[in-house]
């Protein structure tokens, strides 16, 4: 009788890991979200994340121990509690683990051109970023040649895109490129040659300002662009992906 009832009834331990997983993917959410909504700063936001997944991995590690500990001595309520809180905290490990390593394998820059010599100057998001804690010089620690050496060390693949297109037939195919990546156009200025846009992550409502800058050449016109985020010393790549991804869909 006492057997059935260790096998039907779970003890508190098991019940305190699947709470524990539980709460780890509610400061997945609310993290993010709370920033994204104004409710939370981005410090907090981030507190969030990192005990979301510290959070997280400790309840793994210790559901795998007791889950050895609860098949050894038939305690079926038990397992299959473990078993759910295994896969409930591996959500945040599968979701933050491969940001933190691209965190790791890339500069901590927030600022990407094509020119690093001349980078692209935004015209009609200057306004846009007035409250913006990143500015919009292209310089590391004061120096402009820093920031150029260190992403070309990151990215070294990243060049102007030449076309046989006029200036205007690329402003516009640009600015369709841009919607389909899913930005916002802020403004297309085809005598001057530049295309602005803005990018919005999901989770926490990063904003990226892009700018296409179009010059005339004796083949057709050359494209460069620039990606700065408003907010964060690191991009963890996003801004130099967003150009990648650009030059390969125009």
């Amino acid at each position: 009788m006492n057997d059935t009832k260790n096998q039907t009834e779970s003890k508190w331990w098991s019940k305190l890991l699947l709470v524990g997983a539980g709460i780890s993917v509610f400061l997945l959410l609310v993290g993010p979200l709370g920033y994204k909504f104004g409710g939370a700063p981005l410090p907090a936001s981030l507190i969030s994340l990192l005990v979301a997944l510290v959070s997280a991995a400790l309840v793994l590690v210790a559901s795998l121990a007791m889950l050895i500990v609860a098949a050894r001595n038939h305690l079926l309520a038990e397992r299959n509690q473990l078993l759910v809180a295994i896969v409930v905290s591996l959500i945040p490990i599968i979701l933050m683990a491969p940001q933190l390593m691209k965190a790791r394998s890339v500069p901590p820059i927030h600022d990407i051109s094509t020119d690093t010599n001349e980078p692209p100057i935004f015209l009609a998001i200057v306004p846009l970023r007035k409250d913006a804690p990143n500015s919009l010089k292209y310089e590391l620690d004061g120096s402009k040649e820093t920031l150029a050496t260190t992403q070309r060390a990151a990215y070294p693949d990243l060049g102007p895109l030449e076309t046989a297109m006029s200036v205007a037939d690329a402003a516009a195919r640009a600015e369709a490129v841009l919607v389909d990546m899913g930005l916002e156009v802020v403004d297309v200025n085809q005598a001057a040659g530049i295309v602005e846009a803005t990018a919005t992550t999901f989770w926490f409502g990063f904003k990226d300002d892009v700018v296409v800058r179009i010059r005339e050449t004796q083949q057709g016109s050359k494209l460069d662009l620039r990606s700065v985020s408003r907010v964060g010393q690191s991009d963890i790549g996003a801004n130099a992906a967003r150009i990648q991804t650009f030059i390969a869909n125009f």
